[in-house]
């Protein structure tokens, strides 16, 4: 450990749970070539196909015709507010993506999760069932497609949102679904799920354990598909079409992305599975003129442990004393995907860490100013905002005039099904922090 410290010296601040900020001096902005522009395209076609059964099922998706999608949206108000807190003028315009609204499952699980159920359903109508492409998919609805998709079962591990996105789809579908959850993951969560007919499975261990468990149960069943967050492909493309619907967005609000008009996004970080995706896709389309960044909880940094040292899923957490618990259950992950670390960690700007009373003030904050109510999680990317421009290199790489041109997008990947007494709960735990502190 010694040799790996004097290496990276950040990691001795790391370990006693300051906030860090990485910046990426080895950028790389050359796309891998196993997954390329094309395969968004066909996730992005297959969502479309899905919509008519989408909005026929989860009434709430009526509004964008069965497409699940969550507002860009401008929020001066909480800029103001963060240059408050930081006593720091703050350049750009400041935008929320607001992934905590999604619909059916309230985070931006809902794109990825909700994506690979729907892939595998559809595999298996076209295979066994008379499903032709050219179909109306709302007949996915009628009961004959239940009694297809009952003889078939879905596993995934998760913390908390990815297993409700996906318990919520595979069981409205009828598949048999189980979630096997860490003991990070929230009750409510456990609750609702067991509500919609899933089966639940509880563990006191973390995060890695639950995944364990839940690659077992696949293994045995040839009808089990079990849903990988560390390593699926096919939700790692279920959260790159966001990024084709981000830029639509830009241009409806007339906001230009290129060399003189930046565009930075900070994403709340896991796994690392729905934050690459987005990365990937914005990639894509962008190239050297996004940067993105990861946030992580200061107990929990596997995603800039395993970028910054080039070991990626080889490297935990706990291997540098840190616990991996965290308040933001979404994120509590002691080792990151190998296969996100490796596809997208060389192009991203860079990672840094947020303590948990910071994501309860910004949440506390967003609420007040905005009328925006996110979980814990969602508000890790605030800081982001300021680590751009409080490190003069990379202010200076950036260019003044190009960083006032700049746009800066939070993406706020929770919330919105929190239930109203926690949230409750959470805003009022942010503003006696920030008394506290004042």
């Amino acid at each position: 450990m010694s040799e790996l410290t004097n290496k990276f010296p950040i990691i001795k601040d790391m370990q006693k749970g300051q906030e860090v900020m990485w910046f990426n001096l080895k950028i790389n902005h050359s796309i891998p070539s196993d997954l390329t522009a094309a395969d968004i395209e066909d996730a992005r076609k297959r969502v479309e196909r899905f919509a008519p059964y989408l909005e026929k099922v989860f009434p709430e998706t009526a509004e964008h015709h069965g497409i699940i999608e969550s507002p860009l949206k401008e929020i001066p108000k909480m800029k103001a507010a963060l240059e408050t807190f930081y006593e720091k003028e703050l350049e750009g315009k400041l935008l929320l993506k607001c992934d905590s609204h999604l619909p059916i499952s309230g985070s931006i699980k809902a794109r990825g999760g909700i994506y690979e159920v729907l892939y595998f359903a559809e595999k298996i109508a076209l295979e066994s069932g008379g499903l032709s492409i050219e179909d109306d998919y709302s007949i996915l609805a009628d009961k004959k497609y239940k009694q297809l998709f009952a003889n078939y079962s879905i596993a995934v591990g998760s913390t908390g949102n990815l297993g409700l996105s996906i318990g919520i789809m595979s069981a409205k579908l009828g598949f048999n679904v189980t979630v096997h959850m860490s003991a990070d993951a929230r009750q409510w969560k456990k609750d609702l799920l067991r509500e919609k007919g899933v089966t639940v499975i509880e563990y006191e261990a973390d995060y890695e354990r639950a995944v364990e468990e839940g690659r077992k149960q696949a293994s045995v069943d040839p009808n089990c598909h079990f849903i990988d967050d560390e390593n699926s492909k096919t939700l790692f493309l279920g959260y790159a079409v966001a990024a084709k619907r981000v830029e639509a967005q830009l241009i409806r609000q007339n906001i230009t992305v290129d060399a003189e008009h930046p565009l930075f996004v900070y994403l709340p970080c896991g796994v690392g599975g729905g934050p690459g995706g987005v990365a990937f896709g914005l990639k894509q389309i962008y190239g050297s003129h996004v940067h993105c960044f990861f946030a992580e909880p200061v107990q929990a940094p596997c995603m800039l442990l395993g970028v910054m040292t080039g070991q990626h899923h080889k490297i935990s957490v706990q291997d540098i004393g840190l616990t991996g618990r965290t308040a933001a259950d979404g994120l509590a992950v002691g080792r990151a995907s190998g296969f996100v670390g490796q596809m997208i960690g060389h192009q991203l700007d860079g990672l840094f860490t947020v303590e948990d009373s910071k994501l309860f003030q910004f949440l506390s904050l967003i609420a007040k100013e905005e009328q925006i109510e996110i979980e814990p999680s969602a508000a890790a990317g605030f800081p982001g905002y300021f680590y751009t421009q409080k490190n003069q290199d990379y202010y200076n790489r950036i260019g003044q005039q190009a960083m006032n041109n700049s746009t800066h997008i939070i993406w706020a990947t929770g919330g919105s099904m929190v239930p109203k007494d926690e949230m409750e709960g959470y805003i009022k735990k942010g503003n006696s922090l920030k008394n506290t502190e004042s």
